[in-house]
């Protein structure tokens, strides 16, 4: 099969969606299929290049609000690729609208995959204003609405929502019809607690002069939806039951984030809570897991997660977890957690004191295996074009 993928981003640019499209267009790659990527071109890459065996055509587009100009500078090289493509392949957001209009003139079949949907709480769970949640929403509506052949969620969580999202009736809709639910992969290899030493971990402990308090960790950007600020709310409770305990966040400084990062140094100092909070730059992705087996638990405050990484790699660690009972994460949880309310500190604080304490539920462990993600797809494309 010929297939050309509309992504607002790749490598090398990092993200959970990238990471994603890696294994899929890499995995069908292997398996013989012609792959070729139309993304926007970030400093320092190549207009067009081969990444193991994927064609990548990069589009210039200003750095300014550059994701929103991809939209429409992607039109001619996706209308030159999707004339020998069989099949285009999108996801949320904004490769979205010109997929959809090349699938239709073109006479091609797409897909979606949507990671996501907010729906009405845009303005609660983003920090937006209700003008720029309402019109955050309608444009989430517009991408999602829109014709594709087929409709790939990564959670039923995420099914859900987008059924509600676009009004579909649970068993009589259009949308639901031509809607699946394909989980995310992990990279249970990578991910592997037996292959990180206790040496190590001991080593990052001592260096972070945590030594022997108990460290309930978080990673990941401290976006308004991951709920991290209700974390750092709870600190003083856990303190107050286990005084030999520290939170260790390594925040990503990403400069979208920059007041929220800057708001959060104030709330630990305003808060008096700085001799029980260790924060610290990312770590390369190779040395993460050694900071998790450090982690006597991780916690996952989010207020909204499509799929949940952060939690599906901390349980292929083999770590207790903290996470809130939202979404999708009920679905991506398993081994020793504890679920706990969104956006509430006092209920963090209990399930972090509780694991602590010996006291949390246990499950066999899920596994998200990316064989079974790249067959699905596969298995899809070739159920369409059959």
């Amino acid at each position: 099969m010929k297939i050309v993928y509309v992504l607002e981003n790749y490598l090398p640019h990092i993200g959970g969606v990238e990471v994603l499209f890696k294994h899929i267009c890499e995995g069908l790659a292997k398996k013989g299929h012609d792959i070729t990527i139309i993304t926007h071109r970030i400093p320092g890459t190549r207009e067009k290049e081969t990444i193991n065996g994927i064609k990548v055509i990069r589009v210039n587009v200003p750095s300014i609000a550059s994701r929103y100009f991809f939209t429409f500078a992607c039109l001619p090289k996706l209308m030159k690729h999707a004339k020998k493509a069989d099949l285009i392949h999108t996801t949320t957001y904004n490769g979205g609208p010109p997929t959809s209009f090349i699938s239709w003139l073109m006479k091609k079949p797409s897909v979606i995959t949507i990671h996501e949907v907010i729906g009405k709480d845009w303005s609660r769970l983003l920090e937006m204003t209700r003008l720029e949640g309402r019109l955050h929403q309608f444009l989430e509506w517009l991408v999602v609405s829109l014709n594709y052949t087929r409709y790939v969620c990564v959670s039923n969580s995420t099914r859900n929502n987008f059924l509600t999202a676009t009004g579909s009736n649970d068993n009589r809709g259009k949308k639901y019809k031509s809607s699946c639910v394909i989980y995310n992969g992990v990279d249970y290899d990578f991910w592997d607690a037996g292959k990180y030493s206790r040496k190590k971990s001991e080593e990052i402990r001592n260096n972070l002069d945590l030594n022997d308090d108990f460290v309930y960790l978080f990673y990941g950007r401290p976006g308004p939806s991951k709920g991290f600020e209700h974390l750092v709310s709870a600190v003083k409770e856990i303190s107050k039951k286990i005084p030999k305990s520290r939170m260790l966040a390594i925040l990503s400084k990403d400069k979208a984030y920059e007041n929220r990062y800057k708001r959060i140094l104030q709330r630990v100092k305003d808060e008096k809570i700085a001799e029980h909070v260790k924060i610290i730059d990312p770590v390369d992705r190779k040395e993460l897991p050694n900071f998790i087996m450090a982690a006597d638990c991780v916690v996952v405050p989010s207020l909204t997660e499509g799929f949940g990484f952060t939690v599906a790699e901390s349980c292929a660690m083999g770590k207790r977890i903290v996470a809130s009972n939202t979404t999708s994460i009920p679905e991506v949880i398993s081994g020793e957690y504890n679920l706990v309310e969104p956006g509430n500190p006092s209920d963090i604080a209990k399930g972090v004191i509780n694991i602590f304490n010996e006291k949390f539920t246990r499950t066999k462990l899920k596994r998200f295996e990316w064989k079974k993600c790249i067959d699905s797809y596969e298995k899809l494309y070739k159920g369409i074009l059959r």
